[in-house]
């Protein structure tokens, strides 16, 4: 059960509807999951979405290795969710459904990709080490470059943040078609 009681639109105040009705006309169109808790506290509402906004809307990576991050955290966080949300996203984007299974059940996947290799083992050890080794650094950065690498560590960031919400307000996820299987350690999920 939600720890917050959730709103109608009718609810909200002049600072609360500025920021709802800029996320309903921006890229992400609804206001659901996390922003929904945040939009009982305006300010930080507007300020996380607008980050929000860049890093998944407009970071230096592609879609495909931004959901990868994404999914990543999540898994991470086992934030049920997120993972709904995002896996169908990053499948979408042109992750296999092989690599985002073994992601599911917190086992690294063995990319074909290596874009998408490099990518996935920093997002893996930032969030599980919270850290990466100068080898997994120093592939993202040869590959991608040192703007890749800032907005790999906000999209974990964010994610972090996201995840962080949705598990401490108990958001509920919206179904069960994708669930995430329970995992003590994610050490498996390491290169």
């Amino acid at each position: 059960m939600m720890r917050i009681k959730d709103w109608k639109e009718e609810d909200l105040s002049e600072e609360q509807l500025i920021v709802y009705k800029e996320i309903m006309n921006g890229p992400r169109g609804n206001v659901v999951g996390p922003i929904r808790i945040w939009l009982n506290n305006a300010k930080f509402a507007s300020c996380a979405q607008s980050l929000g906004k860049y890093v998944r809307y407009e970071s230096n990576l592609s879609t495909a290795l931004s959901e990868l991050a994404i999914i990543t955290t999540g898994r991470c966080w086992s934030s049920e969710f997120e993972w709904e949300h995002h896996a169908p996203l990053a499948e979408k984007a042109g992750i296999d459904i092989k690599y985002i299974n073994q992601i599911a059940i917190g086992k690294r996947p063995i990319f074909k990709n290596n874009f998408q290799q490099a990518v996935y083992d920093f997002a893996a050890e930032a969030n599980i080490k919270k850290n990466v080794s100068d080898r997994v650094y120093n592939e993202v950065n040869n590959l991608l470059g040192k703007n890749a690498l800032i907005d790999i560590v906000a999209i974990c960031g964010y994610y972090n943040l996201i995840s962080m919400t949705l598990n401490v307000f108990r958001v509920p996820s919206e179904g069960n078609y994708w669930e995430l299987p329970n995992i003590k350690d994610f050490n498996q999920m390491l290169p």
